[in-house]
Order: C-alpha cells, then sequence, then structure tokens
C-alpha cells in the first residue's frame, strides 16, 4: 500500500506524541493510518523511545479500557501491538469464550496461522469503533509468531479468547478492522448488547437478526 507522502518522520511522530504522561488519543475509524502503509519494525526508535512508546501503549489500554491495543491506534504506523487480559468475567462467559488471564505482552512485528479448523463466533468490540459489537467467527486455535520487546522470538499457540486477542490485534496491523469480517447484520449498539444479547453465545443473536454461525 502506498505510505501517504505527507507523513512525519516515525521517530518526530513519536516523541511529539508522549510529549504526555497520560492515556493517548485512540485514532477512529476512518483515518488512513488504520488502513495504510503499517511498517515492520526493524529499529526505527532506539531502545528508549520503543520502551517509551511501548508504555504509553499500555497506559493508554488500561485507561480505554480493552485488552489489546495497536500502535496504529494512536496513530503509529509500526507493527507494534500490546495486550493484557485480567479476565474479570463470570464463570459461564469465561468457560463458553475460554477467556482466561492474559499477562502483559508486546507483540512486534506479530502474524498468526490458524491452527486445526474450528471457527467460533462471539460478539467483539474495539477501540477504534467505539459504542458498537459484531459477531465475528474466527479459528478457535492460532500460532502466533512475532518477536517481544527485547528482540526476542516468540512462536506460540493460542486457543480460546486469547487467540482472539491476537487477531484482532494483528489484524490492526494488515489494515484489517474486525468489522471487515463480521457478520454486519449482528451490529449491535453496546446498549442493544446489553439489553438483548448478553447470552454467553450468539445462537439468539443469529436466530433474531438472521445470520448465519460457523457449523
Amino acid at each position: 500500500m502506498a505510505t501517504p507522502r505527507h507523513r512525519k518522520p516515525l521517530v518526530e511522530l513519536v516523541e511529539e506524541l508522549l510529549t504526555t504522561d497520560g492515556p493517548l488519543p485512540i485514532v477512529a475509524a476512518g483515518d488512513p493510518v488504520l488502513r495504510q502503509g503499517i511498517e515492520h519494525y526493524d529499529g526505527q526508535l532506539d531502545g528508549a523511545l520503543l520502551s517509551r512508546l511501548v508504555e504509553a501503549l499500555r497506559i493508554t489500554m488500561h485507561a480505554a479500557p480493552g485488552v489489546g491495543l495497536a500502535a496504529p491506534q494512536v496513530g503509529v504506523p509500526l507493527r507494534i501491538a500490546v495486550i493484557e487480559d485480567p479476565a474479570p468475567v463470570p464463570d459461564e462467559i469465561r468457560l463458553a469464550h475460554g477467556r482466561v488471564p492474559q499477562p502483559f505482552r508486546v507483540l512486534v512485528n506479530p502474524s498468526y496461522e490458524q491452527v486445526g479448523t474450528e471457527r467460533v463466533a462471539f460478539f467483539e468490540g474495539c477501540l477504534s469503533v467505539p459504542g458498537w459489537q459484531a459477531v465475528v467467527a474466527r479459528p478457535a486455535e492460532v500460532r502466533l509468531r512475532c518477536e517481544d520487546e527485547n528482540g526476542r522470538a516468540v512462536d506460540e499457540v493460542f486457543s480460546g479468547w486469547p487467540a482472539r486477542i491476537v487477531q484482532h490485534e494483528t489484524d490492526h496491523l494488515d489494515g484489517v478492522l474486525y468489522l471487515d469480517r463480521a457478520e454486519l447484520r449482528s451490529l449491535s449498539s453496546n446498549q442493544a448488547v446489553a439489553e438483548h444479547w448478553t447470552q454467553p453465545t450468539p445462537e439468539r443473536a443469529a436466530a433474531s437478526l438472521g445470520f448465519d454461525l460457523p457449523g
């Protein structure tokens, strides 16, 4: 994809963003940075600046709150994301979603591939599409390859909700929003989800709103 000609140099962009110690503004859907020109990270930032960016992503993710955040979501076109999930959910949700706590992780240049053939569908949201959720069918298990913030190789299989988080954040780095993969007939405001679709699985939503689930 073409890189916008007016883009600032990365170091200048990141240093300007980090002039504040608080959470960074989250870019909303429609901003080109979410769709184009995401650079492979190859040392464009020195170690100190990378550490500051990672900390800013962590603070912003916690403040939102969310369980993952990709650098393009704060306007930085680099293949870097962070994830962390304390999984504070009821047992029925935990069991249905396979949602287990995940420690804070930094994903540098991540990619994933499906493991097995099982696909599962749940309501999903995004900090860059505030106020809305939709059902997305995704692989139940994926193999993640990336590096951490210290350059160490990561090659790990994720399943359940952690696999969904990994896919969602890596997709951001490929210019893909969850809505690109969603059953659009399921698109619901957060209020509608709270009023109608709080069940652990989306079968009732599929029957009522008229969309198919993976069989």
